[in-house]
């Protein structure tokens, strides 16, 4: 089967032994925004805030988001299957800021996997993936430590950040946001940091 992303560009691409090619795409709002809306539409990427939008007001969103020097979004491909949407973000631009001590080096994720295929779930899939995009935001972007704030109620993505090695930190309410270009209701969220150094000794 060809590979739709071949042409792409990627900024982190690795070779996982057992688990296949990985590559982190720019995010394309255009081309990308129909995978994007079907994966965000689901029941259970309802904490991401997006389940009612149609797909051109997610490529809107993601457009949007392309302008920015603080906040960039990326699709994640295995072997020309998109598997995840990374966005990363610099804490001291974003509501998260208010709610804890940014240190220099921070950098902010949010990731939502895509739905598992018809075989279900893997054994150590995530984790995998998960070290993949944690080598491009901790080496390639020469970060220190990265932040991520699920929400508390979401408690699936809550458990797995903290099954793969991530510190928890407090919870924080995070304030609303509305502004002309975007609104983000008030979110309750479990603030939790992976440190390079536990990552990548050495």
């Amino acid at each position: 089967m060809s590979d739709p992303y071949s042409s792409r560009t990627p900024v982190h691409e690795q070779v996982v032994g057992g688990f296949g090619t990985v590559r982190v795409l720019p995010l394309d709002p255009g081309a990308d925004a129909a995978v994007i809306h079907r994966w965000v539409g689901e029941e259970r990427a309802v904490f991401w805030g997006m389940t009612e939008l149609t797909e051109q007001q997610v490529a809107a969103v993601y457009a949007h988001m392309a302008a920015l020097d603080t906040h960039h979004a990326y699709l994640v491909v295995r072997d020309g299957e998109p598997v995840a949407l990374l966005q990363t973000y610099e804490p001291e631009a974003d509501r998260v800021s208010e709610c804890y001590d940014v240190r220099p080096g921070d950098i902010g994720v949010h990731l939502l996997l895509a739905p598992a295929g018809p075989g279900g779930g893997q054994p150590g899939w995530t984790a995998r993936l998960v070290a993949v995009i944690a080598a491009y935001v901790l080496l390639g972007l020469d970060r220190r430590r990265v932040v991520v704030d699920p929400d508390v109620r979401n408690e699936k993505a809550v458990s797995r950040f903290l099954g793969l090695g991530f510190a928890p930190g407090p919870v924080v309410v995070l304030p609303e946001i509305d502004l002309p270009d975007v609104y983000l209701p008030e979110k309750k969220a479990q603030l939790a940091f992976l440190d390079r150094e536990l990552m990548f000794p050495g």
